[in-house]
């Protein structure tokens, strides 16, 4: 792919997230605005590239699932890894599936991820000099919900 022409664009996979959530908790629903619901983050594992770490417990994943079956999702969380550095992650987004798949997804059903486009635009707060250059760059978090978990694949544009 090329930017104006004439320069190559790259993107880097820079680590993955395996992210433990929990049950959503159901905030409402209706026809207007969908159903509002909250995703307890647990745990989890990062992984790649010399990053490794856990996730730290307390970390939400605020969605909402429009009537369509479009969901807009933002999700705060902090990972610590192995050599002590912390980064918070506030990670927006959206996942979409196709238009027969919508009401499984209202009624808060499991849709195979093959079927579905899930994007974010993660931004990272550092307080380690060495993970600065985290806070000086754009990137896209290709995603994949299982289950009982989640998949984050990072990567620098």
């Amino acid at each position: 792919m090329k930017d104006n022409g004439s320069e190559q664009v790259g993107y880097e996979e820079v680590f993955q997230i395996f992210i433990e959530v929990d049950k959503p908790i159901v905030v409402g629903q209706d026809d207007v605005v969908g159903r509002r619901q909250l995703i307890p983050i647990l745990s989890g594992e990062v992984i790649g590239n010399g990053f490794k770490g856990k996730v730290l417990p307390g970390g939400i994943d605020s969605q909402v699932i429009r009537p369509d079956g479009k969901c807009e999702l933002s999700a705060r969380y902090a990972i610590q890894l192995e050599d002590g550095a912390s980064i918070y992650i506030e990670n927006n987004g959206i996942r979409t599936v196709p238009a027969e798949y919508a009401e499984a997804v209202k009624e808060g059903k499991f849709v195979d991820p093959e079927l579905y486009y899930f994007r974010t635009v993660p931004q990272f707060e550092v307080y380690d000099e060495k993970y600065r250059w985290m806070m000086n760059h754009i990137f896209i978090c290709y995603a994949t919900r299982l289950p009982d978990k989640v998949l984050l694949k990072f990567y620098k544009v």
